[in-house]
């Protein structure tokens, strides 16, 4: 390195070496920027093969969540299980136990106690998304509750994670706000591994 006219001169050698380090880091950063471009849209592209057939047979659920009053104070916990049956063709039955602040629901129950007569829909994503809407028995004079969906399938179609969406409780049009889950795993065997190569 010299000083000529106070201004610093590199040797050949260091220019070269300092452009070959800035040529790396440009190739670099360009790589760097295609993996990342190629990997989202990878992501974004992947189909699951999920179709409305894929949610098919029993799955047993674990409920937990809280029902807000009008100022956004706990108004109800609830906590349930539930054993849900996907027909594989949109259509879903359902029994379940649930307790309110420590007491169980009202509603029409079968032998062991379980609610019943619970009926809905459901769709699913190729990207194994989906929606259901689950419709319960209408109290004497009045309309049943209807509770909207949203959840996800994963472990092969095995297990489902769901969030309530929206709750209309009976006798109402009007949703309240809610923060309730449930898992779900389907009942039976579980296959090989190589059931899924």
């Amino acid at each position: 390195m010299k000083k000529q006219n106070g201004e610093t001169i590199f040797s050949e050698k260091t220019r070269r070496a300092v452009m070959k380090s800035g040529a790396i880091a440009t190739f670099l950063a360009a790589l760097t920027l295609m993996a990342l471009i190629s990997g989202t849209a990878l992501a974004q592209s992947i189909d699951s093969g999920c179709t409305t057939n894929t949610l098919y047979g029993e799955y047993a659920f674990r409920i937990s969540g809280q029902i807000y009053g009008p100022n956004g104070v706990v108004a109800q916990q609830r906590d349930g299980v539930a054993m849900t049956h996907f027909d594989g063709a949109g259509h879903l039955t359902q029994v379940d136990w649930v307790m309110s602040n420590g007491f169980p629901l009202p509603g029409p129950t079968d032998k062991a106690g379980f609610h019943t007569s619970e009926t809905g829909k459901y769709t699913v994503s190729s990207d194994c998304t989906g929606t259901a809407e689950i419709d319960f028995p209408a109290p004497p004079g009045s309309t049943g509750a209807v509770i909207n969906l949203m959840f996800v399938l994963s472990n092969h179609a095995r297990t489902i994670h769901a969030i309530v969406s929206q709750l209309i409780p009976p006798g109402s049009t009007t949703a309240v706000p809610v923060s309730i889950h449930s898992d779900g795993e389907k009942l039976g065997r579980v296959p090989d591994a190589d059931f899924y190569d």
